[in-house]
């Protein structure tokens, strides 16, 4: 290891000066860190040619100065590092280095040209210039560079100085437009693992319209159904919908947005697919999907009997692809899948959670272990952990103060029916009269609503439609009381019009009759899973992942490296293109993980563009 020693910035610098007095060469030594990888190729031997660019123009000419070339070589290997260096002289007045480029071309002529082509990239960690009068600076890297046999683009890395664009030293300006220039791209052709272009594109590839009419998806991002922006790929349109793109096994994303190798075996996409794929099925093979569950007792033996299934043909870890939903354990020599218990029930310390070293839990160990659960197993059932999980629970964002009265739906009439709501003043007064009236809630601020009414409205008809998939838009009115907790007052279910039936509409309210009180339950549940979908669809992926990603293109397309802004940004978005590309792949997709586990179905995204739309109200 180099011990650097500290430079200290001017006044107004945001970062380190690289500079050789004007009438003095300078000796000075580059190293070159590069980090192995799987993926990663090294030739024996091989060097790597490198150039300094002057952050000054020449003085007589005005014209940049002469690049000097430097070619570093391999001088250790050992842990998962190689390590290149070189001594050499920086030649009197070359001033500041303001940049670092690495030469990607390579002409030589080598043995299995073909097959090294696409072979030969590495992970280049950092370029660290030592030895300068005013002490050593490490010029960060963190990227992948591809060496190709005829590639004429060079690798630019900046120092760690950083500058706003109209602060650019002179002998840098061209560079930096030129690196967001080979960022930009050009919009044409189909992308390549190596490629590191920032463009934009539809969500356009989530159907596979020529496997399926069924599988067929519409283009979101357009002015009828906005949607934000993702990474463009350039592959082939489909021959059935010529405004979709093909699928394929693998999503582009820019080389440096690709996931590090560990991280890459952990949230491998094939690995949740092939895992996915052995779990529903094993459940849904488990309970007849036409009368779901049968009783309470069912549902309890997911958590303390199990579900057998066949583990896939790759290496997984239920840990890993599942965290906190379910773990495996191997009985009797065959693998049975448990899904954990939620925190609300106290948690039972049995030997199915136990880490047993290469140990097999036997059935008679089963018969001996006390797996019945501990603690109110139907606590979802009350009403406090209703209004609990409504601001502690999945999805406490979407509960809102009420502020106008009476509630009222704002689509059109002619189409989804009366706007009026069924919760009127004589209703909540009757179920808060120990308290205040109405007026007086209102005026102190004590009534919230969760409202899902105007929002799934329009796809209520069409996810009806799907067998065993019903759909209502929901309210629900909750009432603050004094010592400082919810109340559920109110839920009201509404269905449009459909063919020559009108509009229906009802509401629920916690009544002591046994069937009312089975009603309201079925209430609730609706309203969970109308939360759960939107907590999924929107506050998770809508506003997380997927509003996020043009942001993180037009970074890269708009802020160079050397842009104090982008260094901020930069670690924060790392990772989520990736993510979103898998996303894309096998959870959002037609057919895919989404679509199965929420109720709206093949409308799921659908759906998502629609909030997309009423919440940036474009």
């Amino acid at each position: 290891m180099v011990i650097c020693a500290e430079h200290r910035p001017s006044p107004g610098s945001t970062g380190t000066t690289i500079s050789t007095d004007q009438n003095k060469a300078v000796t000075i030594r580059i190293v070159v860190t590069v980090k192995l990888t799987d993926s990663s190729f090294i030739s024996s031997g091989k060097t790597i040619l490198l150039g300094l660019l002057s952050s000054e123009l020449h003085s007589r000419t005005g014209l940049e100065r002469e690049t000097i070339k430097v070619y570093v070589h391999q001088k250790s290997k050992n842990d998962g590092v190689v390590v290149y260096e070189n001594n050499f002289t920086l030649p009197a007045g070359f001033g500041e280095v303001g940049a670092v480029e690495v030469d990607t071309e390579r002409k030589e002529e080598i043995k299995h040209k073909k097959e090294i082509e696409h072979k030969e990239e590495i992970f280049i960690k950092s370029i660290e210039l030592e030895n300068l009068p005013n002490g050593c600076v490490n010029v960060p890297c963190n990227s992948w560079v591809h060496f190709n046999f005829d590639n004429p683009q060079k690798r630019i890395f900046f120092t760690n100085k950083s500058y706003l664009p109209s602060k650019t030293p002179s002998g840098l300006k061209r560079v930096r437009e030129l690196e967001l220039e080979n960022l930009r791209g050009n919009g044409q052709g189909q992308r390549n693992k190596s490629d590191r272009i920032y463009d934009y594109d539809t969500y356009n590839d989530l159907g596979d319209p020529d496997s399926s009419d069924e599988l067929a998806r519409p283009v979101l991002g357009g002015i009828e159904q906005p949607y934000p922006r993702r990474c463009r790929t350039g592959r082939p349109h489909t021959q059935t919908d010529p405004l979709s793109e093909q699928r394929s096994s693998s999503v582009y994303v820019p080389r440096d947005e690709a996931f590090e190798e560990v991280k890459e075996k952990t949230f491998s996409a094939n690995t949740l697919k092939s895992a996915m794929h052995a779990l529903l099925p094993s459940i849904e093979t488990g309970f007849d999907p036409h009368v779901g569950f049968p009783c309470f007792t069912t549902i309890d033996s997911l958590f303390n009997e199990g579900v057998t299934f066949s583990r896939p043909n790759t290496d997984w870890s239920s840990e890993t692809i599942f965290p906190r939903l379910v773990k495996t354990c191997l009985v009797d020599g065959k693998d049975l899948l448990l899904f954990e218990k939620p925190e609300i029930f106290d948690h039972v310390h049995d030997i199915l959670f136990r880490k047993r070293n290469n140990q097999i839990v036997t059935s008679q160990a089963l018969d001996s272990a006390n797996l019945s659960f501990v603690g109110d197993r139907f606590s979802w059932f009350r009403d406090e952990e209703f209004s609990r999980q409504t601001l502690a629970g999945l999805n406490p964002f979407s509960i809102e103060l009420v502020t106008e009265w009476p509630l009222k739906s704002k689509l059109a009439q002619e189409i989804y029916g009366p706007p009026e709501s069924l919760i009127t003043t004589e209703l909540v007064e009757k179920e808060i009269k120990d308290f205040m009236t109405v007026d007086e809630a209102l005026k102190t601020k004590k009534m919230f609503i969760l409202d899902y009414h105007d929002l799934y409205m329009p796809y209520v008809n069409k996810v009806r439609d799907i067998e065993g998939t019903p759909l209502y838009g929901s309210r629900t009115l909750f009432f603050l009381t004094e010592d400082g907790t919810l109340r559920p007052v109110a839920i009201e279910l509404t269905r449009p019009p459909v063919g020559d039936q009108s509009q229906w509409k009802q509401v629920f309210t916690p009544t002591p009759d046994a069937t009312g009180c089975w009603l309201w339950r079925l209430a609730k549940a609706h309203v969970c899973a109308h939360d759960a979908g939107y907590h999924q669809l929107v506050n998770h992926w809508l506003r997380t992942h997927c509003a996020t990603e043009p942001y993180i293109i037009a970074a890269n397309r708009q802020l160079s490296a050397m842009h104090p802004i982008y260094r901020l940004l930069h670690p924060h978005f790392r990772y989520t293109m990736k993510i979103n590309a898998f996303a894309r792949q096998s959870l959002i997709n037609a057919g895919g993980i989404i679509e199965r586990c929420f109720s709206p179905g093949k409308y799921s995204i659908e759906l998502s563009s629609a909030a997309y739309h009423q919440l940036w109200k474009l």
